[in-house]
């Protein structure tokens, strides 16, 4: 090895370490050595003088080292680091002018013309016939994400490495052509093999998806239970807000009958106070009507909690609600039941009717409530307007 390419070696080296981003997780030093090897292998196993040897491994040192500066037009940028290398280092214009063409022949889609351009290109490429391929293959997509260039998804990448391989690579040498297209042909032949087995899963999932869908689509069993599930539930929590409102005036009212008994009722008896008399029984009658009517809207009904075996022949009877079978004796309800599940008109049926008694209790249910909204709202209204009244005419 001559004296100027231990000193590109070095170069190199430490022009990687000062001014090369940890992004660069494929194109670095590693790479590089990989090509010099690469490329000593194919000097080796061709007609090349020293002189056509220095040239090709000055090249395969500083190809990449344009990296430093920028990613697109990388090659360039390399060519003018080398150049200045090269002068700094007394090289001959000839050989500064050969290493010139040797890096820009590594650009991907140029044609390399000379034996050493060739030489370099096959060199800068050997990594898609070796058994390391799909690790530095993994580096370089890591690497374009790095760098925001490209995301490739893995499906994407599969695709871009098969198209390399068919379409926008080939060796130039004949050592290359003979001894590394085998490994590069295997290579191909896994990454096809990958994409065959991803477009069969693709394929797989895609198949399954429209099924369900069409299964879905075309079975309105799935609609109709949604339907009633929905509703049902719906109808319930209704139900419940009832029965909330009811207790909050139950609360309410309680809270204003127990102030009235315990602050104004006793100051009744007091001759100044005769005038508050009409005023007070207003405000406690309309409360106990309040509290009346509210315990009506949440007071339960009560069933004979049996039924008979014609009532359910004759689908009279809802066996959805509890309120008609707590009575009967367990075989009893399990036989009503099973009569149920034999049709499935009969559970339609069933749901329908229980969702229909649940708007019947739900009716009256609101129907007091509002009655007993308007009863509190009127009370208080006349309650204040007869204690105005009351304090005037005193």
């Amino acid at each position: 090895m001559t004296e100027i390419i231990k000193k590109a070696d070095k170069f190199v080296l430490n022009l990687f370490k000062e001014k090369l981003p940890n992004t660069f997780i494929y194109h670095n030093y590693n790479h590089t050595k990989r090509v010099v090897k690469s490329t000593k292998e194919l000097i080796e196993n061709s007609e090349i003088n020293v002189k056509e040897e220095e040239v090709l491994l000055l090249s395969a040192w500083l190809h990449d080292t344009g990296y430093t500066v920028k990613f697109d037009g990388h090659e360039e940028e390399s060519v003018k680091i080398a150049e200045q290398f090269l002068q700094e280092n007394n090289a001959d214009s000839e050989t500064i002018e050969l290493v010139s063409k040797c890096i820009m022949a590594t650009k991907l889609g140029t044609f390399p013309e000379t034996k050493l351009e060739k030489i370099i290109r096959d060199a800068d490429c050997s990594h898609l016939a070796k058994d390391y391929f799909d690790e530095t293959s993994e580096l370089l997509r890591q690497e374009l994400q790095l760098l925001n260039i490209h995301n490739y998804s893995s499906e994407e990448w599969l695709a871009e490495n098969v198209n390399l391989f068919t379409d926008k690579h080939q060796y130039f040498t004949n050592y290359a052509s003979k001894n590394w297209k085998a490994g590069k042909d295997n290579n191909l032949s896994e990454l096809l093999e990958k994409q065959t087995k991803k477009d069969q899963k693709l394929k797989k999932e895609e198949t399954k998806a429209r099924l369900k869908a069409e299964y879905k689509n075309n079975n309105p069993e799935r609609s109709i239970q949604s339907l009633f599930r929905v509703t049902l539930r719906n109808h319930i929590k209704l139900s419940d807000i009832a029965d909330t409102k009811a207790n909050i005036l139950l609360s309410v009212n309680a809270i204003i009958i127990s102030l009235a008994l315990a602050n104004i009722i006793p100051k009744l008896d007091a001759v100044s106070n005769k005038h508050l008399l009409i005023p007070t029984l207003i405000l406690v009658i309309f409360s106990v009507a309040s509290i009346i009517l509210s315990i009506m809207s949440t007071k339960p009904n009560v069933t004979t909690g049996e039924f008979t075996r014609e009532q359910v022949e004759s689908r009279d009877v809802n066996l959805l609600f509890f309120g008609n079978f707590h009575k009967m004796p367990f075989e009893q309800f399990k036989w009503g039941i099973n009569e149920i599940l034999k049709d499935k008109d009969y559970v339609y049926e069933s749901l329908m009717l229980d969702l229909f008694l649940l708007g019947k209790v739900l009716h009256r249910k609101y129907m007091l409530l509002r009655l007993t909204y308007t009863v509190f709202m009127v009370g208080i209204i006349a309650s204040v307007l007869s204690f105005v009244i009351a304090f005037y005419l005193k």
